[in-house]
């Protein structure tokens, strides 16, 4: 048995999985025999992180799905695959986000940076729900950022933040999102079997930032070592693995997680009506809104 226990049987997705942590994460859960599926948005780079993973883990039970989960359609996609492949998910892993400092629009017309980085996981995670429950004990991952501290609170009468864009703003409210997503969300499933955290990977020498251009990942990189803490995708991943597979993890959820440890995350994320709203505003933009009045959805 390795270092996160033994997987062999457990289905897991990892999205953002063909570079950086989640490429990281995804070998480590191979390694440990987990039957996985990756998601990337580049089909070059999903092709050689399958062929890199299975030769590097031995487990041929490894394979890429090609998405970018910018896209609402594309996310229904993978959900739909899924859910005609596999008959429960035991793991998902949200994992796949940027920063754009451009101010850019969706294939939906939703500001990019939110919509990749908030309704992707958002969106993903409630049409896998139904292979979640029905791994009877599953776990949710969503990789967050101690960026979030910079956002003060969600900005509902401008989500598209055509007021004023700022990159580093919109990347920061992103992230405040990814937390009271998944506090909402353990708060909707608790008693379910399925728990929900948030792991804050920190400063990572990873692409990020690379969409941006060659300066602005310089940029990225410069600031990061100037803090002090630049660590590499594998060191990054230890706390996203820690919450897929540890066992004095067991049924906790709503939690805040960094270096392996729980913290406490900005007072704005614990905002439990700033939560409901979210919910409600991520229902309605992912047309998931009706499915969610008939009891279909938590």
């Amino acid at each position: 048995m390795g270092v996160w226990g033994d997987l062999t049987g457990k289905i897991c997705l990892v999205t953002g999985a063909s570079s950086g942590i989640g490429r990281a994460t995804a070998l480590a859960l191979a390694r440990e025999g987990a039957t996985l599926i990756g998601v990337g948005r580049d089909r070059v780079r999903c092709e050689r992180s399958a062929e890199a993973i299975v030769r590097d883990s031995g487990n041929y039970k490894v394979e890429f799905w090609q998405a970018d989960l910018s896209s609402q359609e594309q996310v229904r996609v993978i959900a739909r695959r899924l859910h005609a492949v596999y008959p429960r998910l035991d793991l998902l892993v949200n994992n796949a986000g940027a920063r754009f400092d451009r101010h850019l629009t969706s294939s939906d017309g939703v500001e990019m940076t939110f919509a990749l980085n908030h309704l992707g996981y958002f969106l993903l995670t409630l049409l896998l729900m139904e292979r979640l429950r029905a791994a009877g004990r599953a776990r949710v991952v969503n990789v967050a950022s101690a960026a979030h501290r910079a956002c003060p609170a969600i900005d509902f009468e401008d989500l598209n933040l055509q007021r004023g864009f700022d990159g580093r703003r919109a990347y920061a409210q992103s992230k405040l999102a990814n937390l009271l997503f998944t506090y909402e969300l353990a708060r909707r499933l608790e008693g379910s079997g399925i728990t929900a955290n948030a792991a804050a990977p920190g400063n990572v020498l990873t692409r990020f930032a690379l969409n941006n251009g060659l300066s602005s990942w310089l940029s990225h990189v410069a600031g990061s070592l100037r803090s002090g803490r630049l660590v590499g995708p594998c060191r990054a991943a230890r706390t996203v693995l820690y919450l897929a597979c540890a066992g004095d993890l067991a049924g906790k959820s709503g939690g805040y997680y960094f270096e392996e440890k729980e913290e406490h995350s900005s007072p704005a994320s614990y905002d439990e009506a700033a939560a409901g709203r979210l919910w409600r505003a991520s229902l309605e933009l992912t047309g998931l809104a009706d499915q969610s009045k008939d009891g279909r959805l938590p």
